[in-house]
């Protein structure tokens, strides 16, 4: 029965339009359940629309509708539960179409189609003989309806973004505020496999740029069969073998070569050379044969969005572009010209993922968790993302355009009033100095990120020089790279935070495969386990900073005592060195360690005596204290830096850390957000580090607020048993100071 549900799901998806895949449905549904029809239901408009069936009449599907207070169709998707009947016509919300033909039937049994919480449909199927459908095939219609819902909802989009008769609307989390208006630009969506016969200019470039293409292709199958090989599954990793092997000259890596030989462009030799062998294999007996006509597929559509995708980064600098991806993975950004980019949508992370974070250093729009939304070809339709809201608009209307062009002027009239105090410092109407610092190392050029708003670097992420590499650097490239960090800064504090690679932020050349990579193997825990990666770091963030005396280092996701003092043992070893090598004048720098595992909040007395500083990771923190990966969409809106037990924990942290006179900041993206440096400041954090776009934002609005009335406030904040009505009380503050435009 798995095997059932698995080809008519696979079958469903599959499909390259919804109307192909509710045929399929409604067939394979009614033979794997022998009964005499299947019909499905999809909601359009809160009516029930017969759009597919096997056994009612062909000419009913798009004539029946019905509302959802109306019908046995109706009772299910008012309950929302599946209703399994002997005989529907005695039951009183029996309601017969005769244009459907169905008063044959009498054993009815059907389940709603539901994917996070959003009723899409009714699955229904019938028999004349009157008789209850037993538990074993109820369990299973109800199985395939919550299987075949994320396929269903995916396919819908698609066919409403076709047919544009109207504004479709796509919603996401907020991950980086602002409004952008561009075509899109989608990167990982589906790739035809049907390319035009184009001829190329120049045989050698061709051959050449194929065969990137297709080492670029091997090195992802190769990485996918590492991947599960650690899984131990033997299946998947011969199905990765096989593809690997297909790409050899001796099979269609080489038929691909000769057709570029023939004249033909790269991409058309891939196309012809697969659809020529998927024809042939799809035609042969042996069920066996027949089914490697997919492999063909599937490595074709591999190996040209190798050829078609990295050159589609090479767009007119006069045209950006929303881009549409996956998941916006640091490789990406970094190759991507920031003129180029007016927006991020992606289907995958949260809104504290790195993909997200990195949005915010950038300063652009970002919506994140659109489900479906590669599956809905977007590619260069204009959209408006309102990434302040969380929504994309596919092919909106001119009024609409219009609308949205006169939000960005206003929006940048209000960044340029917020610029223009950046230089005055950051004192509250009650005289409370507050230092603003900022968070460094997401894009190439470091020297620019420096504002002249900022008191200095409150983090500078070590690890995007590690990931921007193809192996580790070395240590006489990590100094120059210190040197420039230090060097911008001029003087000002420089808080340099050690290798935190894992979880979200991968290294190409280092992976590391775990059941749950925020739990894992990350930050401290791989320095320590390879020391000679964490001396060589230690050594030239001391080097580089010479005879300086603003460096600041600390160490990422500690969780216990004992890693303190092996991190400081291996810290001593390095200074020692250094200064009998080659500085004798070297300063130990002050070290710190980032507060972010919970465990530590209940250690800090033993913290106070091994470091001279802490700074609070809200992001990581508030994942562990709630339990949920930032990373999952699905459970992106349980993730809630505003939650009162966060704050709670936030302001025990800073009473525990003043009483063991050890200095404390707050490094995570909460501190960046106005609402949430406000909430911070009022607890009695005086040390807050923000990507630069948030910096003149959060400095021009601690500069019009009083700390007393905001200590007030927190202890109304702090009565809250949730988050959206913590944002209520501080958005009602912001309102009535005529504050509100900050948040965007």
């Amino acid at each position: 029965m798995l095997n059932t549900l698995r080809d008519i799901t696979q079958s469903v998806a599959s499909a390259h339009t919804l109307e192909l895949a509710l045929e399929s449905l409604v067939a394979q549904t009614k033979a794997a359940m022998d009964t005499e029809c299947c019909s499905v239901y999809i909601l359009e408009k809160q009516q029930l629309v017969l759009s597919a069936t096997d056994g009612l009449e062909k000419n009913a599907v798009g004539r029946v509708r019905m509302p959802v207070t109306e019908g046995l169709v109706g009772l299910v998707a008012e309950r929302e539960e599946a209703i399994n009947l002997a005989d529907a016509h005695l039951h009183p919300r029996f309601k017969l179409f005769p244009e459907a033909n169905e008063d044959e039937y009498r054993a009815f049994l059907a389940a709603p189609i539901i994917y996070q919480k959003q009723l899409l449909g009714v699955i229904v199927v019938q028999q004349a003989q009157a008789r209850q459908f037993n538990e074993g095939e109820e369990a299973f219609l109800m199985t395939l309806a919550a299987q075949l819902a994320m396929a269903i909802r995916g396919l819908k989009r698609r066919a409403e973004v076709h047919s544009l008769d109207e504004q479709i609307l796509f919603t996401g989390t907020s991950a980086s505020p602002g409004v952008a208006i561009a075509h899109a630009l989608v990167l990982g969506g589906e790739i035809s496999l049907r390319q035009p016969d184009l001829k190329g200019k120049s045989r050698d470039a061709e051959s050449e740029r194929l065969r990137i293409a297709i080492s670029r292709s091997r090195d992802a199958l190769s990485a996918l069969a590492q991947r599960f090989d650690g899984d131990q599954d033997d299946e998947l990793n011969s199905i990765f073998t096989s593809l690997q092997s297909l790409l050899e000259d001796e099979s269609l890596g080489g038929e691909y070569q000769r057709e570029v030989a023939n004249g033909w462009s790269a991409e058309s030799a891939v196309s012809r050379v697969s659809l020529r062998y998927i024809a042939q294999f799809e035609t042969m007996e042996d069920a066996y044969l027949r089914e490697r006509a997919s492999d063909i597929r599937e490595l074709g559509q591999r190996v040209l969005r190798q050829l078609i995708e990295p050159g589609r980064m090479a767009l007119d600098p006069d045209k950006p572009v929303i881009l549409v991806t996956r998941e916006a993975d640091t490789g990406i950004l970094a190759e991507f010209p920031r003129q180029k980019l007016a927006g991020i949508v992606t289907e995958l992370g949260g809104v504290n993922s790195h993909a997200a974070i990195l949005a915010r250093a950038l300063g652009v729009p970002a919506i994140i968790g659109v489900e479906q939304v590669l599956q809905a070809n977007l590619d260069k339709k204009l959209l408006v993302l309102n990434a302040s809201r969380g929504l994309l608009m596919v092919s909106p209307s001119p009024a609409v355009v219009d609308e949205y062009r006169n939000l960005i002027s206003a929006q940048r009239a209000l960044a340029r009033q917020y610029a223009d105090e950046l230089n005055e410092p950051a004192i509250t109407k009650d005289g409370h100095r507050i230092h603003l610092y900022l968070n460094a190392g997401l894009m190439s050029g470091v020297a620019t990120e420096i504002a002249d708003g900022a008191d200095g670097i409150g983090l500078y992420r070590s690890e995007i020089p590690f990931m921007l590499q193809q192996r580790f650097p070395s240590e006489s490239e990590q100094v120059k790279v210190y040197q420039s960090v230090l060097q911008s800064a001029a003087g000002r504090p420089v808080v340099m935070r050690t290798l935190d690679v894992g979880g979200d932020k991968p290294l190409p050349y280092f992976p590391i495969t775990e059941e749950n990579p925020f739990l894992g193997w990350r930050g401290i825990r791989l320095s320590l386990d390879h020391p000679e990666l964490f001396l060589v770091q230690l050594r030239a963030m001391m080097q580089a900073s010479g005879d300086g005396d603003n460096l600041k280092i600390l160490l990422p996701m500690v969780s216990s005592i004992d890693e303190i003092d092996e991190a400081l043992l291996y810290l001593e070893q390095a200074f020692n060195e250094l200064k009998a090598d080659i500085n004798p004048s070297l300063k130990r720098p002050p070290i710190g360690v980032m507060l972010e595992v919970p465990a530590l909040l209940f250690q800090l007395s033993e913290v106070a005596k091994r470091v001279d500083f802490v700074s609070v990771g809200s992001n990581d923190l508030t994942q562990y204290l709630l339990a949920v990966d930032r990373n999952n969409p699905r459970v992106s809106s349980l993730f809630d830096s505003f939650h009162p037990g966060i704050l709670r924990a936030l302001r025990q942290a800073l009473v525990d850390c003043r009483q063991l006179n050890l200095e404390v900041s707050v490094c995570g993206e909460l501190a960046g957000e106005p609402m949430g440096a406000l909430l911070l400041v009022a607890m009695g954090y005086d040390q807050l580090s923000m990507n630069q776009g948030s910096l003149a934002r959060v400095n021009y609005l601690l500069r019009r607020v009083e700390r007393r009335e905001l200590e007030a406030l927190l202890e109304l904040v702090l009565q809250m048993s949730n988050g959206n009505d913590v944002r209520e009380l501080v958005r009602e503050y912001l309102d009535t100071r005529n504050l509100i435009s900050l948040l965007g």
